[in-house]
């Protein structure tokens, strides 16, 4: 009996010390730099405001938040980098839509797992479309749009910064809710489709905010609609989809941070809080809102929601629109 007790006691001891070890650990992360991978190239949207976020968080800890850019693959580069480093808390990383939403239903086969190699920490920002034509086009109203799709179907075009995108998916939605068919015209980049769209080889497309607003305010383009289900500060004159009579239609460029799968969540907490103070900051509020995005929030939990929500919408959008999976 007494060995037994001993042994029990022995084990409770192990799991104290444990529990305490991580408690410090927690208590002194981070100590040492830490690595943000963002899955995209330099410049874009969520290298930019990732940049706006961990500066902010970097002030805030006392500590150094370096982004690192790992774009290609369709974001699996950058976000296997993520899955493989060590789940210490010193290597995170901006996971989205494509890359832990769309991606799961779009190929066949990915070189990560969303539920078993990673650790969702924090919804960070939410960025939304605008369906926009070229300035000189007679089209005038997402009405107008699908009245002349469905008198002409599949002469129409639309084009995107490739497939899965969520000017893409937004564009399959589009169709599905609007009963149209028309034809689309995948992309390297949204520079280059939103050149095709204001030379006129494209009827329209759907852009992202902080892109789409500089050429409607410049008058190079007409803004249709925007794809939030409330209009945006960016452009208050112009109504949702949703208003403009597709019913229903919301297509929200989500943005997040992710850890590695068995960082301690200790940490993971820690990190959610630090985020979630950085995001109530006027300098961030005012950031975002310049590339047209609002910030997010909530607990770890509330992203994996999010992230389950919107993989089985966009799951059904990619097999209602009949889009042949990639390898």
């Amino acid at each position: 009996m007494r060995r037994i007790i001993q042994r029990s006691v022995g084990a409770l001891l192990i799991g104290f010390s444990i529990l305490a070890g991580a408690a410090s650990f927690a208590q002194e992360w981070p100590s040492k730099p830490v690595t943000f991978v963002v899955p995209s190239a330099a410049g874009g949207s969520p290298d930019v405001l990732s940049r706006t976020v961990m500066n902010q968080i970097s002030k805030d800890l006392g500590a150094s938040f370096v982004v690192e850019n790992k774009p290609g693959a369709a974001g699996s580069i950058g976000i296997v980098q993520i899955k493989r480093a060590r789940p210490d808390g010193y290597t995170i990383g901006y996971g989205n839509i494509n890359t832990l939403a769309v991606n799961r239903a779009l190929f066949n086969q990915l070189a990560y797992d969303v539920d078993a190699d990673l650790e969702p920490v924090i919804h960070f920002f939410s960025i939304y479309n605008v369906l926009i034509v070229p300035a000189d086009s007679p089209i005038q109203s997402v009405a107008d749009l699908i009245e002349r799709a469905k008198k002409a179907p599949g002469k129409m075009s639309y084009g995107a910064s490739g497939v899965g995108t969520t000017g893409h998916m937004g564009g399959e939605l589009f169709k599905s809710l609007g009963g149209i068919d028309v034809a689309f015209i995948p992309y390297n980049s949204g520079p280059a489709a939103l050149q095709d769209l204001l030379g006129g080889r494209l009827d329209y497309m759907f852009s992202n905010s902080s892109e789409a607003a500089p050429l409607v305010k410049s008058g190079k383009a007409r803004a249709l609609g925007v794809s939030s289900m409330k209009r945006l500060p960016l452009l208050p004159d112009v109504p949702t989809v949703d208003e403009a009579g597709v019913k229903g239609y919301e297509t929200i460029a989500w943005g997040g941070v992710v850890a590695p799968k068995g960082t301690p969540a200790e940490v993971i907490e820690k990190l959610n809080m630090a985020i979630q103070k950085a995001l109530r900051e006027p300098a961030v509020i005012e950031g975002l809102a310049t590339l047209g995005a609002e910030p997010g929030g909530g607990s770890a939990a509330d992203f994996k929601r999010l992230i389950d929500r919107e993989t089985v919408k966009w799951k059904g959008i990619i097999e209602t629109a009949g889009i042949k999976k990639l390898d």
